[in-house]
């Protein structure tokens, strides 16, 4: 069986986080960034420049960047091309015989691709401490804490979050920073996660803590949407007409998807296709403020 062609999902965001049943939070001095199967190989099954793998890595290089910034050491994991069957084992009669041996497919994407500093994990088997020294490289580190991003939410993060906890080591399970075979399947395995072995959160979340900045708590304004709508079109506020289509001005859908992902951590509950179906300023006030219409912003429209 091989990996299944996977559908466009919206991805989650603070709102559809599950209650979690610890209150740990992460630590830049106990903390590693583990950024997991991230090879073109496995993203290759999902609908490029949509939700949720535009999410995704967008968050992981926020995390990873922000990981660099404190010190925070950062472990990729990556499964060998052209396996031996005696390695792959049992995995085989679930998957088929895996990757090739083709450079393209097994290297991590090149948005995310490892640094020198940077720990490289082979990977084989769903938990990426099974057939690793992973935990003695945390053990070394006096590192007890773990942040885990990548594919698939309810495989191999999932279970290296299970396993992470049976070895005492706190998890943060970054629920907008994996991507799943469903949004089905993301959901249960943030779930999971959050009733048996780790914090579900954000990547919002995680970088608040790790920087000790409060996240933006603002509430969400209309002028602050004209204007990240126009520093996205590298335009002036009051050069964008309220009822002009938005698209035709250059806002393409991956900016798009990056602003309903915004205003959603902040609690708004909009998303990307109500967005796109008018893409004008004064119909996305409309999703935005539906209990009431705020007067235009202190803006010098022309």
């Amino acid at each position: 069986m091989a990996i299944p062609t996977i559908p466009a999902y919206t991805m989650p965001s603070t709102q559809d986080l599950p209650k979690n049943k610890v209150n740990w939070i992460p630590d830049p001095k106990r903390a590693v960034l583990l950024i997991h199967d991230m090879q073109q190989y496995f993203l290759n099954a999902f609908q490029q420049d949509t939700s949720p793998i535009t999410e995704l890595v967008q968050h992981i290089e926020q995390l990873r960047n922000t990981c660099n910034e404190l010190g925070i050491p950062v472990v990729y994991t990556a499964q060998p091309g052209d396996q031996d069957p005696k390695d792959r084992a049992l995995l085989t009669d679930f998957w088929g015989p895996g990757l090739g041996d083709d450079e393209a497919l097994t290297k991590i994407i090149d948005q995310l691709a490892p640094s020198e500093a940077d720990t490289m994990l082979t990977k084989w088997r769903y938990s990426a401490f099974k057939k690793s020294n992973f935990l003695d490289i945390l053990q070394e580190g006096g590192r007890d804490q773990l942040i885990i991003t990548g594919v698939y939410a309810h495989i191999g993060c999932m279970l290296t979050a299970a396993e992470a906890f049976m070895l005492d080591i706190e998890t943060f399970f970054v629920a907008d920073a994996v991507a799943d075979f469903s949004l089905k399947h993301h959901k249960m395995a943030m779930t999971y996660a959050a009733e048996r072995c780790a914090v579900t959160t954000t990547t919002n979340q995680i970088i608040s803590h790790l920087t000790g900045q409060e996240a933006n708590s603002d509430d969400l304004s209309f002028e602050a949407i004209v204007h990240q709508v126009a520093e996205y079109l590298q335009m002036e506020p009051n050069e964008i007409p309220l009822d002009e289509n938005l698209v035709y001005l250059g806002l393409d859908s991956i900016r798009m998807m990056s602003l309903a992902e915004k205003w959603r951590q902040q609690g708004a509950t909009v998303n990307f296709v109500e967005l796109a179906a008018n893409p004008t300023l004064t119909h996305w006030r409309t999703l935005l403020f539906p209990e009431k219409q705020p007067s235009i912003p202190n803006i010098d429209y022309l």
